[in-house]
């Protein structure tokens, strides 16, 4: 029997999975996640109790400019104007009233926010579940939203700001490398939203070599995934800058992230949780073992998609998917990139006001260079591509939709590039 059924059969049986097996499994996280600790309408413990329960396998709770630790006490008003009235008692019902940590009374009741090295003990006990530390670092740049994630962070970094948004993007960047360097850990900083408040262009994205990671699917409604008629959808943007960093800047692509960005919970509110995530191939549940898989690209986005296996063999040149199937349900698969003779040309796109908001770029630059339905699509490079990723989109319908007649998909990371300082991946 394959490790990965024994793995499922285990998950499915509610036993105890042993992560420290030669084989890696694919392991399910969300990295985008909100609380009580900032702008979330739900207690830190609560949600990350509902993701252990839905089967992830590690949960970063990544609130605004903060880490879950110190002191922290809400009123209840508070609590119950975001989270609604019975809050607090869908609180006590799940962790008891010895859990629970008030001060005052009536309608000065305080309730203490726990933290994170209290809740995760008892999350992380059977060993099946990780919580990892993580924080958004919410900054801003000629008066646009600039907000990256740190996952995998050891103390909460304030945003550094900079007079342009590359220069924001930049100064953070730089800010998190070095408590990575001071501490001897790994930290992911991953480019969140780049189309909310449409702050970040993907000649912006492509330009921050440092960065490596963009959100190419985030589940909140309000971050324009699609783009509009005068911005590219968040995927475009993701294409358009790694073909610029590839035949321009020669710098390695970005990985795309997957996340939930989940803000609301118990049925209130559209940010929900539980509509993207990614898979990262690992061999044991460890914050510092998943962060390095991410940072070596050893991982895949979903939205619903299963993929049991992606492989590239860089010598055959061929990128082979294995599809997970769930019954009545066909799958679609394009194979994107752009080639080393597109038309890299574009010209300025403007509003009705006549700002310059974005680039066009010819339809080469993130083509569809093949389409191979069913389970085991296969994509044969033919050398003359910069690069090559896949979408797989599934007929089955989203289970929670944020875009119009949504279906499941999954993403995976580019592969077949190469730059002078590095070997072609």
């Amino acid at each position: 029997m394959g490790r990965l059924l024994v793995f499922i059969l285990m998950v499915l049986n509610g036993l105890t999975v042993n992560l420290e097996a030669e084989e890696k499994v694919w392991l399910k996280g969300n990295i985008h996640t909100h609380t009580f600790w900032s702008d979330g309408n739900e207690f830190p413990e609560m949600i990350a109790s509902w993701y252990k329960q839905k089967g992830y396998d590690f949960l970063a709770l990544s609130d605004h400019n903060i880490l879950s630790k110190g002191e922290k006490w809400m009123p209840i008003a508070q609590l119950q104007s975001r989270g609604g009235s019975d809050v607090v008692d869908k609180y006590r019902k799940a962790f008891g009233d010895q859990w629970v940590v008030t001060r005052g009374s009536d309608e000065k009741l305080e309730v203490r926010l726990r933290t994170l090295e209290e809740f995760r003990k008892g999350l992380e006990k059977d060993g099946s579940f990780l919580m990892i530390q993580s924080e958004e670092i919410s900054d801003r740049s000629e008066g646009v939203p600039v907000h990256m994630n740190a996952t995998n962070i050891q103390e909460v970094i304030a945003p550094v700001g900079g007079a342009t948004v590359r220069e924001a993007m930049a100064n953070n960047l730089r800010a998190v490398a070095e408590q990575a360097r001071r501490t001897g850990k790994p930290i992911i900083l991953h480019l969140n939203h780049p189309n909310f408040g449409y702050a970040v262009t993907a000649e912006d994205l492509a330009a921050v070599v440092q960065e490596r990671y963009v959100e190419i699917y985030n589940g909140h409604p309000g971050v324009n995934v699609l783009g509009d008629s005068e911005h590219a959808s968040v995927e475009s943007i993701w294409d358009i800058a790694n073909t610029i960093r590839l035949s321009q800047l020669d710098a390695p692509p970005l990985f795309g992230v997957g996340t939930d960005d989940s803000h609301h919970y118990h049925g209130r509110g559209t940010s929900r949780p539980g509509r993207s995530w990614i898979m990262v191939r690992g061999d044991k549940l460890d914050a510092d073992a998943i962060t390095t898989s991410i940072s070596q690209g050893d991982f895949y986005s979903s939205s619903g998609v299963t993929l049991s296996e992606v492989s590239f063999d860089s010598k055959k040149k061929k990128l082979a998917l294995t599809i997970e199937p769930k019954e009545g349900v066909t799958y679609s698969t394009r194979f994107i990139g752009t080639r080393k003779t597109a038309d890299l040309s574009s010209k300025f796109k403007k509003s009705a006001a006549g700002k310059v908001v974005t680039r066009i770029y010819s339809e080469d630059v993130g083509a569809t260079l093949a389409t191979v339905e069913g389970l085991n699509p296969v994509y044969q490079l033919q050398g003359d591509e910069l690069y090559v990723r896949a979408v797989v989109t599934s007929t089955q319908p989203h289970v929670d939709p944020t875009l119009p007649e949504q279906t499941e998909q999954a993403w995976t990371q580019p592969v077949g590039w190469s730059i002078s300082t590095r070997n072609r991946r």
